[in-house]
């Protein structure tokens, strides 16, 4: 058996120094906090901070499973001012964790909570908090009643003024069944269908009441406007069920992005939205695609 120096000596041999002793202060008064600087810097930055920083967070659902835990991907950022050289980010993941401990669900009244406490923790006018995770719920085929999990994308993007209050965004992003009506119209023996992706964001009127469940709302507004539903488990009576349901309510990209759009003009809790459609075209090698935008007037 062979034998060899101690770690140590291997460490060494391999570049490894003892540390410096050096001449700075290791305590944190004795230090100097180059970000406390006070000078004219030109320009104010409307945000600082981190991105994504992974985090786990709880999440609530109207649909099983009805509480679980997932992963959230963060930005947390602040203003800054131009007299001020830089933000104490330690602050920030600080801040974040404390939300985390709090085990308070993730929401837009728990996130207007963390954003206020941003300003206020960083002596700010304003922060922001952008967050996206997946959020998993249980679904049965329509027929046979079998059970399976899939997952939509949710975004939350609230910012926080102390003069101005909050600004909040809420998106989804799930996929569906589309048909084509062309293809249904010109065949004579059926019609080529694909998966489409369909992405929203709204924006939310502050005093108006707002669904328990927003991202549960707003995947139901997707859902309900395309030619049919995914299914994480279909057997054959399933998925006959599913592929007659998508034949008779073909939707171009145009239609589907119309449709979502004209349901999410009519909640009184969205001001304002935008509307992602893409179908991944299944006898071309590339993409449909449609996009809406709407503003109401306050």
């Amino acid at each position: 058996m062979r034998s060899f120096p101690s770690k140590e000596e291997r460490h060494q041999l391999f570049g490894s120094v003892p540390p410096s002793l050096g001449t700075k202060p290791w305590q944190k008064e004795d230090m100097t906090d180059i970000q406390k600087t006070e000078q004219n810097f030109y320009f104010h930055l409307e945000q600082v901070g981190i991105c994504r920083m992974s985090y786990p967070v709880h999440i609530v659902s109207k649909t099983a499973p009805h509480r679980q835990t997932t992963t959230a991907e963060f930005t947390l950022s602040t203003s800054l001012p131009a007299h001020q050289k830089g933000i104490h980010m330690s602050r920030l993941t600080e801040q974040l964790h404390s939300f985390y401990e709090s085990s308070k669900p993730l929401n837009v009244n728990a996130l207007k909570e963390l954003t206020a406490a941003l300003a206020r923790k960083m002596n700010q006018p304003s922060a922001s908090v952008q967050v996206a995770f997946p959020w998993y719920m249980e679904k049965q085929s329509p027929v046979t009643g079998q059970s399976g999990l899939m997952h939509a994308t949710i975004k939350y993007d609230v910012h926080f003024h102390e003069k101005d209050g909050w600004t909040c965004h809420v998106g989804c992003d799930a996929q569906v069944t589309t048909l084509c009506p062309c293809s249904k119209e010109i065949s004579e023996y059926g019609a080529h269908n694909q998966r489409g992706s369909v992405s929203i964001l709204v924006g939310l009127f502050e005093q108006a009441p707002h669904p328990d469940d927003i991202k549960a709302a707003l995947l139901h507004i997707i859902e309900s406007n395309a030619s049919a539903p995914l299914y994480p488990v279909l057997k054959r009576p399933d998925e006959k069920k599913v592929t007659e349901e998508a034949y008779e309510n073909p939707r171009f990209v145009e239609d589907i992005t119309r449709l979502i759009a004209i349901e999410l003009y009519e909640q009184p809790w969205i001001k304002s939205f935008q509307v992602e459609c893409r179908n991944e075209e299944s006898i071309h090698q590339h993409d449909a695609y449609a996009k809406c935008s709407y503003q109401k007037n306050l």
